[in-house]
């Protein structure tokens, strides 16, 4: 099999790195990539928005199935021109990806299907939403409804920060469209939890639970970002709750978006959060794999993962994925100023000599005309350990992580430790 994927961040190098096992030399692809991809296969150099030049490229290089692992060319509709072509494609449609490119959608297909999630408003003019908030208990939170590279949800502690996020978004354009539609909902205590699952349209594999860290500082503190960290497996996670995620959550939001003539295929991402009652109540859909947690989930993987992509995008009963019982902590790395401001251009150095087992993934990455490894992005890398405890999984991650060297770099040291409470509190 000759398979490309589509994309050229950390998601996509993890992905790249999992698919490698299974695919024969020259078999594998990636566009555009980067200096990690480049090591496992062939980088062509193609913007994942560029979809006439994929579309060229998928037939030249006679690629049997492609994989799209960002959210912005599914929700413009990669996958249906790939699919019109009578090539296989392992991502939902355009009008299936509006699960993610749309909140507001996300809440009407939530409420038509009885999924549990937080009671909220959609608005697209400023004054009417701010007398809403005016109405409304603190804390609450703020979020562009469109594509905002993760960044687009605010937890407002007042009131008045909730009011100058709107205004933000509403009046001043913080977001640009992604922002010209907010949906401004409840507060949900509890912790968060990932749950990616592979889907044909009618059944799911749900791959191994992960817990990512938003805040840019140790302790949750700081702003919100794209992801610095992840682990897995998560105890949270109980095979009793992941029934009833599969229940309650994945196979409803199935039922009701092929209902609304937008069959979904690919990877669905439930990012929940789970009450103290243990209910789990989503806090947003995704329509491809997370990132960082595809850093953490894939290197657990063992095999089946091939098979079952390969599978969904033809609409075939999916095939059984194997999971290490290992666990796998991400610890990402970002550049300085990141998230306001990241720079770019510093150089980077990674050494030789890394602990056994881990693994570095590329995100923000390039090579200058010289070679030289630089950063050219707000996450830069992220550093993946699998270890028999979490434990010694974070401690080696760190040790990746602070062995890696570029000017102003920023992680955490505290990935996982939630799961490490929870172990010692059982102990």
């Amino acid at each position: 099999m000759r398979v490309l994927v589509v994309g050229g961040g950390g998601r996509e190098h993890a992905l790249c790195w999992a698919l490698r096992r299974d695919l024969p030399f020259g078999g594998l692809f990636c566009a555009p990539g980067n200096p990690g991809t480049a090591e496992l296969g062939t980088n062509l150099p193609i913007g994942a928005l560029e979809f006439d030049r994929l579309s060229v490229a998928i037939q030249d290089h006679d690629i049997e199935l492609t994989i799209v692992g960002p959210e912005a060319p599914l929700a413009k509709g990669l996958a249906d021109r790939i699919q019109s072509t009578g090539r296989l494609v392992f991502g939902p449609s355009g009008s299936a990806a509006r699960i993610e490119a749309s909140k507001a959608f996300a809440k009407e297909v939530m409420a038509a299907a009885g999924i549990p999630t937080a009671m909220s408003h959609t608005f697209t003019a400023l004054q009417p939403a701010l007398e809403y908030v005016d109405r409304h208990a603190e804390p609450l939170v703020v979020k562009a409804s469109g594509l905002a590279a993760g960044k687009g949800a605010i937890v407002c502690a007042s009131r008045a920060e909730a009011k100058r996020a709107l205004t933000a978004m509403l009046r001043d354009g913080r977001f640009g469209d992604a922002g010209k539609t907010v949906v401004i909902e409840a507060f949900l205590e509890g912790e968060e939890l990932s749950i990616l699952a592979v889907t044909n349209g009618e059944e799911v594999e749900i791959l191994p639970a992960a817990q990512d860290h938003k805040r840019l500082l140790e302790g949750d503190r700081g702003p919100n970002t794209g992801g610095m960290g992840a682990y897995s497996p998560v105890s949270l996670a109980t095979p009793a709750l992941l029934a009833r995620v599969k229940r309650d959550v994945l196979l409803p939001a199935l039922t009701e978006l092929a209902r609304r003539q937008a069959r979904f295929s690919g990877v669905l991402y439930a990012g929940l959060m789970i009450d103290a009652a243990g209910v789990p109540n989503v806090v947003e859909f995704n329509c491809r794999l997370g990132d960082p947690e595809s850093q953490v989930v894939l290197p657990r993987i063992k095999t089946g993962l091939l098979g079952s992509f390969h599978a969904a995008a033809a609409g075939k009963p999916l095939t059984p994925i194997a999971v290490d019982d290992q666990a796998a902590v991400t610890t990402v790395l970002a550049a300085a100023g990141y998230p306001e401001e990241p720079r770019r251009g510093d150089r980077i150095t990674i050494p030789a000599d890394l602990p056994p087992g881990t693994m570095v993934f590329h995100a923000g990455t390039h090579r200058d005309e010289a070679g030289v490894l630089r950063t050219e992005g707000g996450r830069v890398l992220a550093v993946t350990a699998l270890a028999p405890t979490m434990e010694k999984a974070l401690a080696e991650s760190r040790a990746g992580a602070e062995a890696i060297s570029f000017a102003g770099k920023q992680f955490r040291k505290d990935i996982g430790w939630r799961e490490i409470r929870r172990t010692a509190i059982r102990l």
